[in-house]
């Protein structure tokens, strides 16, 4: 009789090399996602202008179409008179997820700004017209997945640099594999 250890459940997902394959190619997939979207913020205005368009439209639709009022509040009395660093920290932050889940370094970590930005994109859309509203929940959802199976682990530097990261003793190879 084989008795379960704490340690087993957690490779439970992951037993067969198909399953880490497919962790794998989900996490590269999200990162081509981010990476694609990354194409319409185009400084330096990001789509502020007359009419706008790209990120600075769809940044509008959280004060036109209300999710959340002390959001809408904040997009319209902070994001949008203060637009051009609002639009660099999202390109910025979007471009480091793609980047950073595409490679599988810090994966956990990354998930977790994933799982933050497809709130605040959600908090901007929702309701906007013709918007599928299932589409953030499963943005959100496929963060969590990343996160729960550490999915960096399977195809990513995760996986091969964490070895060394738990041989080290240092600050940072400590805080490495727990982002991992």
């Amino acid at each position: 009789m084989t008795v379960s250890r704490p340690t087993d459940v957690g490779t439970a997902l992951t037993a067969s090399r198909l399953n880490g394959w497919l962790l794998g190619a989900c996490r590269v997939g999200v990162a081509l996602l981010w990476i694609d979207n990354v194409s319409w913020k185009q400084p330096p205005d990001f789509g502020e202008g007359d009419p706008p368009r790209t990120l600075y439209r769809w940044t509008l639709q959280a004060v036109e179409h209300e999710v959340l009022a002390p959001y809408a509040w904040f997009v319209e009395n902070v994001v949008v008179p203060n637009f051009a660093l609002f639009g660099w920290l999202v390109l910025i932050v979007e471009a480091s997820l793609g980047a950073f889940l595409l490679v599988g370094l810090a994966t956990r970590a990354w998930a977790v700004v994933g799982m933050g930005q497809s709130i605040v994109i959600s908090l901007s859309t929702l309701n906007a017209p013709h918007e599928w509203y299932w589409a953030y929940l499963l943005m959100f959802l496929v963060h969590l997945m990343l996160f729960a199976t550490a999915a960096g682990r399977y195809g990513g530097l995760d996986g091969v640099l964490r070895p060394a990261w738990r041989r080290s003793d240092t600050a940072l190879a400590r805080l490495l594999e727990r982002l991992s």
